[in-house]
């Protein structure tokens, strides 16, 4: 009798332990998860004050660069005024570039609404290939598209992904050496998700800069903003998909833009968190040699 009665006591026990056991599971889930929306509010709060003042920094802006030009007009052509007209063109250049930073800066920080349509990705890189060929082979560079084997569609704002895109082509030519070389871009199917690989044979990313290359502000280029990459990375994320990279140093690099299919997030991701394939993808990068 008392052994059934202890067996029942233990099972008793046991069941609680288990119970309490999977509330406290469930309880720090909902913790993290009340944590991360309340970052989340911080966040587009923060997005929201920053956008506006790169707003209202914009707008005097884009005044003093047209009095900048219009000064510039009104001066004598006449040796004298050389060096005043060097002056002029040197502020005009700066003012120029804080332009196009506070422009990367609002695309960055901004609200990204999303306009999804059915979106043949050969046709989209084919126009970017036909828009960015002339820059390319003003640096010697020949763009191309690999045509995939049938239509690759999807549910995406075209836009957006174009931008992207850009991004990493714009990245790719400047780190292409002086001789020339090769970007190629190229679409590709998994179950439930589709790849655009913008692939070059520049100089390779060093492994020490791989960890931060989608990083805000992080550039190894003189003059860059650092936004391109963060850019392109928060566009993926905003349509539920992830940005990685593959390089090997002298051989070149290839990052890969991944969306789901249909357009839903995909299941366990957070927000924030990159896939960054840091190992050398070897035969991938073989590829572009053979291609």
């Amino acid at each position: 009798m008392w052994l059934f009665v202890w067996g029942i006591v233990t099972g008793l026990l046991a069941g609680l332990a288990a119970a309490g056991a999977v509330g406290a599971g469930w309880y720090r889930r909902y913790v993290r998860l009340q944590e991360r929306a309340r970052q989340a509010e911080r966040l587009a709060e923060l997005g929201t004050l920053t956008g506006g003042l790169a707003h209202e920094i914009k707008n005097p802006l884009s005044t003093i660069s047209l009095n900048l030009q219009l000064l510039r007009e009104d001066l004598p052509d006449v040796p004298s005024s050389g060096r005043l007209v060097s002056r002029l063109n040197t502020v005009q250049k700066e003012a120029s570039r804080l332009r196009d930073f506070l422009d990367d800066f609002m695309r960055f920080a901004g609200k990204i609404e999303l306009t999804r349509t059915p979106v043949d990705l050969y046709e989209l890189m084919e126009e970017l290939v036909d828009f960015y060929t002339p820059q390319a082979q003003l640096q010697r560079v020949q763009v191309r598209v690999r045509r995939p084997d049938q239509p690759i569609i999807a549910d995406v704002d075209e836009r957006l992904v174009k931008q992207a895109v850009l991004n990493l082509m714009i990245n790719a030519l400047q780190a292409m050496p002086q001789q020339g070389g090769e970007i190629i871009l190229s679409a590709r199917t998994e179950p439930g998700h589709v790849f655009i690989d913008v692939t070059d044979t520049g100089r390779g990313i060093a492994p020490d800069a791989l960890a931060r290359i989608f990083d805000a502000y992080y550039s190894t280029k003189k003059g860059g903003t650092g936004l391109g990459l963060a850019i392109s990375r928060r566009i993926a994320q905003e349509h539920g998909g992830k940005i990685s990279v593959a390089s090997e140093v002298g051989k070149g690099s290839v990052f890969t833009l991944k969306f789901p299919i249909v357009g839903k997030p995909i299941a366990g991701e957070r927000r924030g968190q990159d896939e960054q394939n840091i190992a050398t993808d070897g035969n991938r990068l073989a590829q572009m040699g053979n291609a």
